[in-house]
């Protein structure tokens, strides 16, 4: 299949390939379309995990139990390369 994509996703790819955590243009747009299909196919129970996670989050904020924005975020970049390479060695 021959796909063409318009200018900004295009860019998009462009982007993800520059960010190192994809090898070629294909494993964008697949890792992409899992994510769509991933999130298409969410339960409801599943969602409502996660609203619990998130209602708990806000009320240990309220507590003053969170941490600065700046190491949450590191935090979660680093998660996010784990992962992703993760992926990666699973699809060899």
């Amino acid at each position: 299949m021959d796909l063409h994509l318009p200018t900004d996703l295009e860019a998009l790819v462009q982007k993800r390939l520059a960010s190192g955590a994809y090898a070629n243009a294909e494993e964008v747009v697949r890792r992409a379309l899992e994510f769509l299909d991933a999130e298409e196919t969410w339960s409801d129970e599943e969602r409502r995990a996660l609203d619990h996670k998130i209602d708990r989050a806000c009320a240990q904020i309220a507590r003053g139990e969170g941490i600065p924005g700046g190491q949450a975020r590191l935090r979660l970049q680093e998660r996010k390369e784990a992962w992703f390479k993760e992926q990666r060695r699973s699809e060899q």
